[in-house]
């Protein structure tokens, strides 16, 4: 989508439009960086001697923490700011490279351990960008970037800090990664699709999870003298059910999660919610049961970034929060192209954001003006 503001509404506004390319080198559907956020990472790469030697989904991370910082304002300021970023697998790339050398009997360098552990998208974004606050990193499947905004919230309420940084990255666009999802049989299949990610699509018979790679940080603090958008309510949940993927037929989880976050918000009028629903059979209908429990017959306009950029795994949620801040500030609304047409929201004020992961991991924010 992009890694500038303008590029990346622009990539929303042109609404017909999906990253989703078929990946030759996977056999698989994908969702790549674009050329111009392909060359700023490789100038990041570049910048630093160390830095060639890091795992794709760190130099993510590093990217999105210089944009979120520079764009409130923060580069270069003494102040302190805490960090945390999360991430589903970590760094996959790295340890795929290097797990095959081992088992072509190649010998290992030094670095193989301390650079495929989850630590590195915390540490390196920390001394890329001189935070002098706490670090940390956080692995929760696919609603981590929201647990580490939560969590970052409970930091800034404690009054430990006044600025924190959080958010996730992800670069999942590796053989192992893909065959992981495709053993599971939840992957897009068909290679012709225009569309191969059909998220929220009510009638599918297939499965059409289609992975993608990104990075979203969030600058959050308590007195922002000019907020995007402010996060009014928080709820988190997890699944009971025994199933591999931890998704119950009526989406408890993901149901009291957003009821938290709709009751400690005071139960505004919710204009959007954008959902977590992958493209799976299941997963999507799941969710939609989940909605109709929260909202009854006034289900908000229902939105999803995931045909268009495909599953980022930990990374997710904070790009669906990302559309929303977006949804907030432009006030356009960003129809799905293969669902029937719907009825835009007149105004957008609040705007609801879910992510569920293995495990069950429910987690929703809304945010709103």
């Amino acid at each position: 989508m992009g890694h500038e503001p303008g590029a990346i509404w622009t990539a929303y506004a042109t609404h017909a439009a999906t990253a989703i390319r078929w990946q030759q080198h996977l056999g698989a559907w994908g969702a790549a960086l674009p050329g111009a956020s392909e060359a700023a990472l490789e100038h990041l790469r570049q910048s630093r001697k160390a830095y060639a030697r890091l795992d794709r989904s760190v130099l993510l991370a590093m990217l999105a923490g210089e944009r979120a910082a520079a764009m409130a304002g923060w580069a270069g300021e003494p102040q302190p700011v805490g960090l945390q970023i999360g991430s589903s697998r970590g760094a996959t790339g790295l340890w795929e490279q290097y797990y095959g050398q081992y088992t072509a009997g190649e010998p290992l360098p030094p670095q193989v351990s301390p650079l495929t552990t989850a630590g590195n998208l915390a540490t390196h974004t920390a001394q890329h960008l001189g935070l002098t606050g706490l670090v940390s990193d956080s692995s929760i499947t696919c609603s981590t970037a929201l647990h580490a905004v939560a969590n970052a919230v409970v930091w800034l309420e404690s009054g430990r800090y006044d600025r924190f940084l959080a958010g996730g990255a992800e670069a999942p666009l590796t053989p192992f990664t893909v065959a992981q999802m495709k053993a599971l049989k939840i992957y897009a299949s068909d290679e012709a699709a225009a569309y191969p990610n059909r998220a929220l699509e009510a009638d599918k018979t297939a499965n059409t999870m289609v992975l993608g790679e990104g990075s979203a940080l969030f600058a959050l603090a308590t007195n922002a003298p000019q907020p995007l958008a402010l996060i009014k309510g928080m709820g988190y949940a997890r699944e009971a059910t025994p199933t591999l993927t931890a998704v119950s037929a009526q989406g408890d989880g993901i149901r009291q999660a957003m009821a938290q976050a709709w009751q400690e918000a005071g139960q505004p009028p919710v204009d959007v919610v954008i959902c977590h629903s992958p493209g799976t059979v299941r997963g999507d209908a799941s969710e939609r049961n989940a909605i109709r429990q929260v909202f009854g017959e006034n289900i908000p306009s229902l939105a999803s970034n995931k045909w268009k950029l495909g599953h980022t795994l930990g990374a997710s949620g904070g790009l669906s929060l990302e559309l929303a801040l977006l949804l907030l500030q432009h006030q356009t609304w960003v129809p799905v192209p293969y669902l029937p047409p719907a009825e835009a929201p007149q105004k957008i004020s609040n705007v609801l954001v879910n992510a569920l992961g293995f495990g069950g991991n429910a987690v929703s924010l809304l945010v709103g003006l």
